[in-house]
C-alpha cells in the first residue's frame, strides 16, 4: 500500500515538475512578448474587442470609455499567456473617469473561446451553407435580420425557445426587455422598429447566445433586483459592477456571517418567486460560484445570471394550462455530481405556485446535502452546539432540500427565513 501511494506521489510531482516547466519555458521563450503585453492597453484595441464582429456583438454603448483607455486589464490578466486557464473568458479592470479616480469593474466575453467561435459558424452555415464567411455579409441572411424596421413588435413567436430568459415568454416580457435594452440611445420605447437595424441586431443574437446582459438590465440592481449593475459593452465584451468575493470565500467565515448570508439567499429565492411586477425568475444554475459578497455593505449579490427562466404569472393565470393552479414541488436530486438541479422548464412555465428557487439555495447551497469543490456540509455546517443539538436549524434545511411532507418545502422556506433572522438579528 506504502509502495503504492509512493508510486503514485512519484507520478504527481513529476506531472506538477513537467507543467511548471513547460511554463517556465513558454515564459523565457515568450518574454518580449510579455512584457509587451504589460505595457499595451488592449482594451483600447478593436481587435481585441472584436468589434468587428458587430453587429454580431453585444452593443457598442461602452465603445468610447474603451477605445478612450478608460478601462485597463489588471495586471496578470494582460499576460494572454493565461489565457488557457480563464475558460469563462471573464476579466477584472480599472474603469476610470476624470476627477472621480477608478473603480474595479468585471469584463465578460460570455462565453468560450470555443462558443464564441461556434457562433460565427453557426451564422456562417444558416446563411452560406460554409462555416467560414463574411459576418456582415452573411447577417442580413440569418433570423437575427428577420425582424427589420417593418416588425412593429418582438413577439413571443419569433424567439421562444432561443434562451432560458426567453423559453416562454410573454409579451409584456418581450415589452420590457426592449424598453430596457440599453444598447440604444432611444432606450424608453418597447416599439422593436425605433431601433437601428444594427441594435436590433445585437439584442437577437444576445438573446440567443447569452441572454445574461438581458437580464440585468431588465431586472436592475437600482430597483432593489439581486443582480450586478450593468453597466456597458463594446463589442464583443461586456461590462459590469464589481460586487465583491464569491460566496465560496465565505464558506468558512465565522458563523454569525454564514448565517447573515443565507437568510439573504432565501430572501433572493423568495423575491425571485413572489413579487409585485408577477414575473417568477427561476435560477437554474446555483452554486458558490454564482454569488458574491458586497466588502461594505455584506449584500448578497447573483453575478451570473446566464441561466434565469422568466415566467409571466399574469400570462399562466390567463391562459389556464392544465394544472395551473396546482402547486409545484421540486424533485430532490441526490446525484454524484456537484451543484446538481431536476427541474422542468416546462412545469415551471406553466404553474402559479412554484418552489423551484427555494430547492435550488437549500440543496445546493444551505444544506448537508451541498457540495462544491470536494467540501459538503454546505454554507451552514458546524453549528454552534446549542443550535445543534436544538435540531430545528437541521431539520428545516432537510425539509427544504429533501421534503418528507407534502408541500413541505414551501412551509420550511418560510420558517427558515423567519429562523435565520432570528438568528441574525435581521427580523424586518
Amino acid at each position: 500500500m506504502l509502495r503504492l501511494v509512493s508510486l503514485k506521489l512519484g507520478r504527481l510531482y513529476r506531472y506538477v515538475k513537467l507543467v511548471l516547466g513547460s511554463l517556465a519555458a513558454a515564459l523565457v521563450l515568450n518574454t518580449h512578448s510579455l512584457l509587451a503585453s504589460l505595457q499595451r492597453n488592449e482594451l483600447s484595441e478593436r481587435r481585441f474587442l472584436q468589434l468587428n464582429k458587430c453587429p454580431a456583438c453585444w452593443g457598442t454603448s461602452w465603445c468610447r470609455k474603451f477605445l478612450n483607455g478608460q478601462l485597463r486589464l489588471e495586471s496578470w490578466g494582460r499576460l494572454r499567456l493565461l489565457d488557457f486557464f480563464n475558460v469563462k473568458n471573464v476579466y477584472f479592470a480599472r474603469y476610470g473617469e476624470p476627477r472621480e479616480g477608478s473603480r474595479r469593474v468585471v469584463l465578460k466575453r460570455l462565453g468560450s473561446a470555443q462558443e464564441l467561435a461556434d457562433i460565427d459558424t453557426k451564422i456562417c452555415r444558416r446563411a452560406t451553407g460554409r462555416g467560414r464567411c463574411d459576418l456582415l455579409q452573411a447577417l442580413p441572411a440569418t433570423e437575427f435580420a428577420s425582424l427589420n424596421g417593418d416588425v412593429r413588435l418582438l413577439t413571443p413567436g419569433a424567439v421562444e425557445g432561443w434562451s432560458d430568459l426567453v423559453h416562454c415568454p410573454s409579451q409584456r416580457l418581450l415589452d420590457r426587455l426592449v424598453r430596457r435594452y440599453a444598447e440604444t440611445k432611444d432606450s424608453g420605447s418597447f416599439l422593436l422598429r425605433n431601433l437601428k437595424d444594427s441594435e436590433r441586431m445585437q439584442l437577437l443574437i444576445t438573446l440567443a447566445f447569452n441572454p445574461e446582459p438581458l437580464v440585468l438590465q431588465s431586472f436592475p440592481s437600482d430597483e432593489g433586483w439581486p443582480f450586478a449593475k450593468y453597466l456597458g459593452a463594446c463589442g464583443r465584451m461586456v461590462a459590469v459592477n464589481y460586487v465583491g468575493e464569491e460566496l465560496w470565500s465565505y464558506f468558512n467565515a465565522p458563523w454569525e456571517k454564514r448565517v447573515d448570508l443565507a437568510w439573504q439567499l432565501m430572501e433572493i429565492a423568495e423575491q425571485l418567486t413572489n413579487n409585485d411586477f408577477e414575473f417568477a425568475l427561476y435560477l437554474l444554475d446555483v452554486s458558490f460560484d454564482n454569488f458574491a459578497v458586497g466588502p461594505r455593505d455584506g449584500k448578497v449579490i447573483i453575478v451570473d445570471a446566464e441561466n434565469v427562466l422568466v415566467a409571466d404569472k399574469r400570462l399562466i393565470r390567463q391562459n389556464k394550462p392544465e394544472n395551473w393552479d396546482v402547486w409545484y414541488e421540486s424533485k430532490f436530486d441526490d446525484c454524484d455530481k456537484e451543484a446538481c438541479l431536476s427541474f422542468s422548464k416546462e412545469i415551471l412555465c406553466a404553474r402559479v405556485t412554484v418552489d423551484h428557487n427555494y430547492y435550488a439555495i437549500c440543496q445546493n447551497l444551505l444544506s448537508r446535502h451541498a457540495t462544491w469543490r470536494g467540501t459538503s456540509g454546505g454554507l451552514l455546517h458546524d453549528p454552534p452546539a446549542e443550535i445543534a443539538k436544538d435540531g430545528r436549524l437541521e431539520a428545516l434545511l432537510d425539509e427544504c432540500a429533501n421534503p418528507k411532507k407534502r408541500y413541505g418545502r414551501f412551509q420550511a422556506a418560510k420558517e427558515l427565513r423567519e429562523y435565520l433572522a432570528q438568528l441574525s438579528n435581521n427580523v424586518r
